[in-house]
């Protein structure tokens, strides 16, 4: 017997063109795991964000901007491109929340090595020492001279772009 869906894949099967399901349920249900996967063993704080996720979905706020402004400094990060210190800042913060703290290679209060850093450049150091402790350090295209993404178990990596792909978060991992 031939069909069209993998029976494994439970992600495909339930949202093809003849699923009988509420869409916003869906969008709910695959934003929940999203801020599961995005909160490593901290389900409290992704209630709160799915909270106010729920709020922003509610008024009219797209997916992606709804969940960026749901994690931003709690489980993920959006920083201008041109500020390094930010990006240390709220690297450091959510690595803090995982138990774990990130050597830079530098001194990150000086100055001439905050003038001389790069964004992407610091994402990449960031990710490999992330990636020593079994973490995932995401970005996520914003369409705008910004950097922005959040941190994940390793072993959740193909989960994560699942289910990032389903909410229209186009990622990479923060290696160069």
């Amino acid at each position: 017997m031939h069909s069209e869906y993998d029976p494994d894949d439970n992600f495909a099967r339930a949202f093809h063109d003849e699923a009988d399901l509420d869409e916003d349920a869906a969008l709910e249900a695959v934003a929940w795991q999203f801020l599961l996967l995005v909160n490593p063993g901290d389900e409290d704080a992704a209630l709160e964000q799915f909270a106010a996720c729920r709020e922003a979905l509610a008024n009219g706020t797209e997916p992606v901007q709804a969940l960026r402004e749901a994690i931003d400094w709690r489980a993920g990060f959006h920083v201008d491109e041109s500020d390094p210190a930010g990006l240390i800042e709220v690297l450091d913060e959510l690595a803090s929340r995982l138990g774990l703290r990130i050597d830079w290679g530098e001194d990150t209060d000086d100055d001439d090595f905050l003038a001389d850093a790069e964004v992407p450049a610091l994402i990449n150091v960031a990710f490999d020492r992330l990636r020593e402790h079994h973490y995932t350090l995401w970005t996520w295209e914003t369409g705008e001279p910004a950097q922005a993404g959040f941190i994940t178990r390793q072993r959740d990596d193909e989960a994560l772009r699942m289910v990032a792909g389903a909410l229209g978060f186009h990622v990479r991992t923060g290696a160069l």
